[in-house]
């Protein structure tokens, strides 16, 4: 006979689905009779292999990984994700019990009790990386605001919000309000992926699926397709979104530009304008990437290696002058394990972007790209109109 308790779902006798609030103690306990009471053969987890390691590591950000962090260009893909945990994080510290303990608790009694289990979200940098290309600029806007600028005053009930269906339904329908477009990669995609996933392990025994409670609609919807439609799309939905070509084609056009310049400047011998124009170049490169370096609060040497280095790096737009000045930081003045996990905690907002050492590596990291970019475009807009 069907289970009927709320948020435990019965697909078949073979497929149990067991929806929790990433953020509530009962989650955890539910988790622990469920697994005791179905006795499954696999237990799917919403959870990626990055999720996971940072539900068991929460330190996990050191000096080796903001290295890469800087390297690759990817700190405002860090911010962002920690800006989505905002929220939840909040949850999880009021009620004592830290976001995905359930899901860690599930891989832990799998772990024990020798039970295989699946990992069947998709890889959290890829869903975020499609929801920030999804957005438009004013609704990237939009969800900063939301999540790094609202007050928190609401009253809420972990355990109610766990048990009431319409309440989870709600918190979603804000998702959309703020983000249209990042909700259906945030929802909608992942719950397809999510279903998928049970699709394809389908068939291997009785299986307890652990996933947010706010999935479940969505889950249990797609699960009445055809099987083979809903595991076809996993390929298609676990793509990296390409990357805008206008930014690469920007920076690739600067230097050519100025070679122009000069070429044109040695050929009608006008010395005296090509000097005008490099110290344009060199003056709004250096002082735009310095000051944005200094906003964000860097050394005086990241300051001054940034607004060096940003002259020579706007040339070649396979380096940033952010790297070298984050680079720097780290090197002055190296985060502790605490300042990892307190910014992974990100509870403060202040202390996260001008006292925390990982924090103030990426936003020096940020802003001193920011500032080269800006000084490269207004120094070439500059040149442009005393040449031409």
């Amino acid at each position: 006979m069907p289970n009927t308790t709320k948020n435990i779902v019965d697909i078949d006798e073979n497929l149990r689905l067991l929806g929790t609030a990433h953020v509530s103690k009962t989650s955890v306990e539910l988790v622990r009779e469920q697994i005791k009471e179905f006795k499954p053969d696999i237990i799917a987890v919403e959870l990626c292999d990055s999720r996971l390691t940072a539900l068991k590591k929460p330190e996990g950000i050191d000096n080796e990984d903001l290295l890469k962090i800087i390297s690759e260009g990817k700190a405002g893909m860090i911010f962002l994700q920690s800006a989505l945990s905002v929220q939840q994080r909040k949850m999880g510290i009021d009620s004592g019990e830290k976001p995905g303990a359930e899901l860690l608790a599930a891989i832990n009694i799998a772990e024990e009790e020798k039970i295989p289990f699946e990992l069947i979200d998709r890889n959290v940098v890829i869903t975020l990386r499609r929801a920030w290309h999804s957005m438009g600029f004013f609704e990237k806007i939009r969800v900063f605001e939301a999540l790094l600028f609202e007050d928190d005053d609401d009253d809420f009930d972990l355990e109610e919000l766990l048990e009431d269906s319409d309440l989870l339904s709600n918190m979603m329908e804000d998702v959309y309000q703020i983000a249209p477009n990042a909700g259906k990669v945030l929802i909608d995609e992942r719950d397809e992926f999510l279903s998928g996933r049970i699709q394809q392990i389908r068939g291997k025994g009785r299986i307890l699926a652990v996933v947010g409670a706010g999935h479940l609609t969505g889950i249990q919807k797609n699960l009445n397709k055809p099987s083979l439609e809903i595991t076809s799309n996993l390929s298609s939905l676990n793509q990296q979104p390409k990357k805008p070509q206008w930014p690469k084609i920007l920076m690739t056009a600067i230097p050519v530009f100025l070679a122009l310049i000069v070429g044109k400047g040695i050929i009608e011998g006008d010395i005296s304008e090509l000097y005008d124009a490099a110290l344009i170049w060199l003056i709004l490169n250096s002082l735009l990437a310095g000051l944005g370096v200094l906003i964000a609060g860097g050394h005086p040497l990241s300051v001054l290696v940034g607004a060096l280095a940003s002259p020579i790096t706007s040339l070649n737009p396979s380096l940033a002058a952010g790297w070298f000045a984050g680079y720097t930081q780290l090197k002055i003045s190296p985060p502790t394990g605490k300042d990892a996990y307190d910014f992974l905690e990100f509870s403060s907002l202040f202390s996260i972007f001008f006292k925390n050492r990982v924090g103030k590596v990426l936003m020096v990291t940020i802003f001193g790209n920011l500032g080269s970019s800006a000084g490269s475009i207004l120094a070439v807009a500059m040149i442009s109109s005393g040449f031409i």
